[in-house]
């Protein structure tokens, strides 16, 4: 019986010989003495004995065995050999009594070398075990600036706190977000009982992966892992069995299909862009939306979930205003309902739940912080489409939208430098996150287009122990631009763009507008006459309604009372920016640490406006570092998924790598 399962090995290594020559391959098991002829190995570590997954187990550390094996560790020698009889003897102690005696293998960058065991490990791989028994020594490589090697940095800071050696991602800050879907911090360590659970739910998790069909997917098993959990939470899944893990993979496919394929976000900039064209194209993108046949306005109750009230809330008030807009121009035909105060997680999914339960069939949430509850509902009731507001979010089950407020923003620090009667300029924001960003350069690209010397002094609301409006007074800063909106129940006139003289008088002078109700409406008008297929762009790409003034959701309202010329000036530029003849950031444009972020006669793509994590040069001020935000800022921005703090990280370590 062995000697026929040694036949059945020797096929299956032969064919991989095969395959691995065809291709041009080596198709012998790689020998780790060759890598490390050319790898600077800065220290080694003795783990002890440990299990190890054979699905990592790649090669061997000598040369002395590894032609006796294809690449695939199955054998490739004779049955009628010496080593075809040991190896049949190994295969039938497997089966009555089972290998424990544990191999002696290397790591090396998370894989391992076998240094004596290598029949083990073809037989275990044979009968398809999970993992062997190991006794193994780290090698750790000097830390150069390849993505390979940064990775691996981050995984042995992972080791240090969860012991464990199974998971492997193919994107950077992955770890750290691991962590935070564990609600553990960063370096803390874990208890013995976190390990023994943690490695057991990943261990069901990677066989019922695998059983899905995983390794059809451009992802390894710890990116679909990080995508499972981060959308179903892992306090609900670390218990689940594999038959429940399989069924919950069949409702995520095309979460996972989305992130094996980089989590491409596709930005529809205006609504007329709903033309099928190229596969590739974004114009093809509403397919999301598309229902199998048209839909009458009477047929949709839409649901507006707020975190705020609109008496507290500007943004909430907003938001309201849109959605009774929207009820006017379908004349009472559409049903709306208003759920507030969804402010923490369970509140957040009971109102999702409530929606649901009062047969929505539209939902839209006006918090980014909602986003994932979001995937979740749209995940198990995929006859509701559900929104969120939000920019640079990759999720394939629901659709998000945002406005291009940098627009306004532009035209607002244009017209703050033209009334300024010297260079400085005050800037008040709130949250440093995507989006907020880019409303700050823009202001100050819109300011020293009209004087060059003109410097936008940055500070920041949501900062602890510090009163922007105090600052900028030091500063005998008068011209301010503020908060987008008032608050019904907290009225004041410092919002917008506004000149606030030192003896304490204010004058307003523009303000951003964003026109919530234009935005429904077109987004509905979509919902009901679409007639492509919606499943088209289903785990393909993200959607994000990316809009600004050329669909009239984005505005700037001056006052009446600025200079002739001046009013002029900000229309041509706002009837530029509309017809899309000019772009606020196009051309030469460096950052405050002296880099060209974009050259002449180019302009910066979208997914670079959205995702900016630095400030132009004449920016005087900085990003805030994260623990000097309130409470309040610190969730909002954790919630953003990978944040600009984490790509800041990244960069900074880039530049400082080369050093252990």
């Amino acid at each position: 019986m062995a000697l026929y399962d040694y036949v059945g090995a020797l096929r299956r290594g032969r064919r991989q010989y095969q395959a691995s020559v065809s291709k041009g391959e080596y198709p012998y098991l790689p020998v780790l003495d060759q890598i490390l002829s050319y790898t600077d190995i800065v220290s080694e570590v003795n783990l002890g004995i440990m299990d190890i997954p054979l699905e990592k187990v790649v090669g061997t550390k000598t040369e002395g065995r590894t032609t006796a094996f294809a690449s695939n560790f199955m054998p490739l020698l004779s049955e009628k050999s010496e080593f075809g009889a040991k190896w049949a003897y190994l295969y039938d102690h497997q089966i009555k009594e089972g290998i424990h005696d544990p191999i002696a293998a290397y790591e090396f960058m998370n894989q391992y070398y076998v240094q004596e065991g290598n029949k083990r490990v073809s037989v275990l791989k044979y009968v398809g075990a999970f993992s062997i028994s190991a006794s193994v020594t780290r090698l750790i490589p000097k830390r150069t600036d390849d993505l390979d090697n940064r990775l691996y940095y981050e995984f042995l800071d992972f080791y240090q706190v969860s012991f464990n050696c199974d998971v492997w991602f193919s994107k950077e800050g992955c770890y750290d977000r691991l962590i935070k879907a564990m609600s553990k911090n960063p370096g803390e360590p874990w208890s013995e009982e976190d390990r023994i659970v943690f490695k057991s739910a990943y261990d069901r998790f990677s066989k019922a992966f695998h059983a899905f069909g995983g390794d059809d997917f451009d992802m390894t098993c710890s990116d679909a892992f990080l995508v499972y959990v981060e959308l179903l939470g892992y306090e609900e899944v670390k218990d689940r069995m594999e038959g429940q893990i399989k069924k919950d993979l069949v409702k995520i496919k095309d979460e996972l299909l989305l992130a094996s394929r980089g989590s491409k976000i596709a930005l529809v900039e205006q609504p007329e862009e709903i033309e099928e064209t190229s596969d590739n194209s974004p114009l093809k993108l509403i397919n999301w939306l598309r229902p199998f046949q048209a839909i009458e306005p009477h047929m949709l109750k839409i649901a507006f979930i707020h975190a705020k009230t609109a008496e507290t809330s500007s943004w909430t008030y907003g938001h309201e205003l849109g959605r009774m807009h929207l009820e006017q121009a379908f004349d009472g035909a559409i049903q709306t309902v208003s759920i507030f105060n969804a402010d923490s997680e369970p509140e957040i999914a009971n109102a999702i739940e409530l929606a649901i339960s009062a047969r929505c069939n539209v939902i839209f949430t006006t918090a980014s912080q909602m986003i994932n509850l979001c995937v979740k509902a749209a995940i198990d009731h995929p006859e509701v489409k559900v929104f969120n507001c939000s920019v640079n979010m990759s999720y394939s089950s629901i659709c998000t939208y945002y406005g291009r407020m940098y627009e306004s923003k532009f035209l607002m620090g244009a017209l703050a430098a033209a009334m300024s009667q010297n260079e400085k300029i005050g800037y008040i924001a709130d949250y440093p996150i995507y989006g907020t960003i880019a409303n700050v350069n823009a202001f100050a690209l819109g300011a020293r287009m009209i004087n060059p010397y003109a410097k936008v002094y940055l500070e920041w609301s949501r900062v602890k122990d510090r009163d922007a409006h105090e600052e900028l007074e030091k500063e005998r800063i008068t011209f301010i631009s503020g908060e987008d909106m008032i608050t019904p129940l907290t009225p004041t006139r410092e919002y917008g763009l506004y000149h606030k003289t030192l003896d304490g008088s204010l004058k307003n002078l523009a303000t951003p507008i964003w026109h919530w109700g234009k935005f429904y409406e077109r987004i509905v008008n979509i919902i009901c006459h679409g007639d492509f297929d919606r499943k088209g762009m289903k785990g393909k790409q993200a959607i994000n309604y990316w809009w600004g003034m050329s669909a009239d959701v984005i505005d700037v309202i001056c006052s009446q009372n600025l200079p002739y010329g001046t009013s002029r000036l900000i229309a041509f530029l706002k009837n530029s920016i509309r017809t899309g003849s000019f772009q606020p950031f196009e051309g030469i444009i460096y950052s405050q640490d002296g880099h060209l972020r974009c050259e002449e006669h180019f302009s910066l793509a979208p997914e670079e406006i959205t995702t900016m994590n630095w400030l132009t040069e004449n920016v005087v001020g900085q990003i805030p570092a994260f623990d000097e935000l309130t409470e309040e800022a610190r969730s909002l921005v954790r919630l953003q998924g990978q944040t600009i703090y984490e790509n800041m990280d990244m960069e900074e370590s880039r530049e400082n790598s080369g050093t252990v």
